[in-house]
């Protein structure tokens, strides 16, 4: 990068920087008039991360706390939260496998909600629309990876919920050009989670190079796996799912897998392709072995535990391929949503009330569940 690509680089990080400022906020103490219909209020509701912790712990690493809501800064909106899906990489932030990027941070980033406040030179939304706020929050758009279309590979990344506050509160902003606008079909709780389990499903499914009518097998099945089976097999693509929940197991029969099996079990097939969405790198052998010469394994979390030692005869011989996945382009996200409407993808969701966020990250970790949980914050 050269000189003035680092400038440039510098103001942007001060920008963001002035941006996760707690002064950057409402500081009036009664509502604000933003323009639009609707009055803002100087303080909201919100869970924060004040000591990650594994989420059963006493006393719990979230708390639920007043917060005060924050402005819009340049080119950013700000939105008033409808509802917000429960992610794992939630569970991470709270639980301290991921590093602290964000002291207190606000979790989140499966976020539906409604424009009620511009920011200065922001017009790309009108008051009133509904957005999708995703994980990826913000690249520099100067590196090698962002101008070469993997922006999703940029090292000067931010992401919602974890370097910056997310959607388990009642008011969030996003740079406008990182939301997207969600199609009508879906309503404000089933599109959430969308906005990371679908569209990192679906870029992970890409990195499994699965083949035109192939076999494809999915590890682990919640939010993430069971959008990634329905883009799969509307597709004409054969699933196989190994899950540890029998719950998790039926559903994934009812939604057309070819089979369903315990998470180290051997496949009734050779797999073409796979999709590791568990975070449990013990897993990694034994979906290795169930793939076909050639065949490729896409491991799609943020966070895995280790991998046991490798035999290369057993599990890479035969050009098989091991890939990470990380995080997702905009371009992954704007096809996706466009696939899902196309398709008529179902996302199964739990509804939790805003104040039990909590309770629904303590089901998420205890891994039994069917499709996504998500908080309703409040009426759209």
């Amino acid at each position: 990068m050269n000189s003035s690509q680092n400038e440039f680089v510098d103001v942007l990080f001060e920008k963001e920087v002035m941006l996760m400022k707690p002064e950057n906020t409402f500081n009036s103490k009664e509502s604000v008039d933003v323009g639009g219909s609707e009055r803002i209020p100087s303080e909201m509701r919100a869970w924060e991360v004040t000591s990650p912790a594994p989420i059963d712990s006493s006393p719990s690493p979230i708390h639920f706390v007043k917060h005060p809501v924050p402005v819009p800064k340049t080119s950013e909106v700000l939105v008033r939260v409808i509802s917000c899906g429960i992610c794992h990489t939630d569970l991470h932030v709270a639980e301290g496998d991921l590093p602290v990027h964000h002291p207190h941070v606000i979790p989140g980033h499966e976020i539906i909600g409604r424009v009620v406040a511009n920011g200065p030179q922001a017009g790309r939304f009108n008051l009133g629309d509904r957005i999708g706020v995703p994980w990826l929050r913000w690249t520099c758009g100067v590196c090698t990876y962002c101008r070469s279309g993997k922006e999703n590979l940029c090292p000067n990344s931010l992401y919602t919920g974890w370097d910056h506050d997310g959607g388990y509160a009642e008011y969030v902003t996003v740079p406008e050009g990182f939301a997207y606008r969600i199609p009508s079909a879906f309503n404000s709780v089933t599109a959430a989670p969308l906005l990371c389990a679908g569209i990192i499903g679906y870029h992970a499914f890409r990195r499994a190079n699965v083949p035109a009518g192939g076999r494809l097998g999915l590890y682990g099945f919640g939010g993430s796996a069971h959008l990634a089976a329905q883009i799969a097999i509307a597709q004409g693509i054969e699933v196989h799912v190994f899950t540890r929940g029998k719950d998790a197991q039926r559903f994934a029969l009812e939604l057309g897998a070819a089979s369903a099996q315990g998470v180290y079990d051997p496949s009734p097939v050779s797999l073409d392709s796979s999709i590791l969405f568990a975070p449990v790198g013990d897993i990694v052998p034994k979906a290795l072995e169930n793939l076909a010469a050639g065949g490729t394994l896409a491991l799609a979390g943020i966070h895995l535990t280790d991998v046991p030692s490798l035999n290369y005869q057993n599990h890479l011989f035969h050009e098989k391929v091991l890939t990470s996945v990380e995080s997702n382009t905009r371009r992954d996200g704007e096809e996706f949503l466009t696939l899902a409407d196309r398709l008529k993808i179902h996302p199964k969701t739990t509804e939790y009330p805003f104040e039990k966020a909590d309770e629904a990250l303590r089901h998420l970790s205890h891994g039994d569940m069917q499709g996504a949980c998500v908080l309703r914050i409040s009426e759209g």
